[in-house]
């Protein structure tokens, strides 16, 4: 047992409600983390603090080992418990571009996992000059790997991960308008009058024919390991809380964001093209494929939506704000 007391870090969130401010679901986390840093050979070093992230969507342990590094342990709220079986699934579907978990309990959302080494945040802010062509590599391994996952979208699904395949979005977004609480009467009579737009678009997504797989959905420069010793060209994507089953092209809405304040508008058609390489070659045009990105990237401000109720009971972020945030962005220009 570790007596440091823990270094906290809250974030933007000090007063957001957790398990952890309850001492006996500590006890027992903590009791079934050590037990598994021993069950996999490991020791953890008890003479440096651990580190505890805590955030509405996540409680995150840093337990530092013997030798150096850390694992870390992760509990998911009841509605991204999901995670944990599924970073277990994806280490025997994509070994090479995501961690391998020491151990998971599915049931309950708790997972321990190896470091993963440097992130490729920090590999982007270590850049003299910023360049975006950094992000053309990651994104086609990133593709690849979607594709590779398309025959186990179903799988996924039974394990959990919140089904939002195009055919659903219109039900799915009519349910967020009429049901999110932070939505003025008049502005919720207005998105729901525009019901039939967004089933124009989901008609024409449908129509170019690129099959449901997973979408990260939160992708960007903080949920990425770059390349390390052991995989010197390959890229690890991690955090799966956010995952769901739908158009893969979703993807690029929060990356290109991300891309965007590094590097301005201008990267944002080279690192499109470069993610849709790999898509290439199925019979679909480059129009065709940029226009489902689009689309894609449109819609997928309703998987972004419905993100925000995966939260721990209680947490202050579950006002319905951000939720209301998302189903706006539907009706804004895509970047792409």
């Amino acid at each position: 047992m570790n007596d440091l007391s823990p270094a906290l870090d809250l974030g933007d969130y000090a007063g957001t409600r957790t398990p952890w401010d309850d001492p006996d679901w500590q006890r027992r986390a903590l009791g079934w983390a050590e037990r598994a840093v021993a069950d996999a050979g490991l020791r953890e070093d008890t003479a440096r603090r651990r580190g505890v992230r805590l955030r509405p969507w996540s409680v995150l342990v840093r337990m530092p080992l013997r030798g150096g590094g850390n694992a870390w342990f992760k509990a998911n709220p009841p509605a991204s418990a999901f995670e944990a079986g599924l970073g277990e699934a994806l280490a025997r579907w994509a070994p090479e571009h995501v961690l391998h978990p020491y151990t998971v309990d599915a049931e309950r959302g708790w997972s321990l996992w190896p470091d993963g080494g440097p992130l490729f945040a920090d590999v982007l802010d270590a850049q003299p000059e910023p360049d975006a062509r950094a992000w053309e590599e990651p994104l086609r391994q990133y593709a690849v790997m979607q594709r590779a996952l398309i025959p186990y979208a179903d799988t996924a699904e039974a394990l959990g991960v919140p089904g939002l395949r195009t055919a659903a979005l219109v039900e799915t977004y009519a349910r967020m308008v009429g049901t999110c609480a932070a939505l003025p009467a008049d502005e919720r009579t207005d998105l729901l009058a525009r019901t039939g737009l967004v089933a124009d678009w989901c008609a024409e997504l449908a129509d170019l024919g690129i099959p449901a797989a997973l979408d990260h959905a939160d992708l960007h420069e903080g949920q990425v390991f770059a390349p390390g010793a052991a995989h010197p060209d390959r890229y690890a994507f991690f955090d799966w809380g956010d995952a769901v089953v739908g158009h893969p092209f979703a993807s690029l809405l929060v990356n290109s964001r991300f891309v965007q304040g590094r590097y301005g508008n201008d990267a944002l058609p080279r690192l499109r093209d470069a993610y849709l390489e790999p898509w290439t070659g199925d019979g679909h045009s480059a129009a065709e494929l940029r226009r489902a990105v689009s689309l894609a990237c449109r819609l997928g401000a309703v998987g972004r939506a419905g993100a925000w109720g995966r939260l721990f009971p209680g947490a202050v972020a579950g006002d319905g704000t951000d939720v209301a945030r998302w189903l706006r962005e539907l009706f804004r220009e895509p970047l792409l």
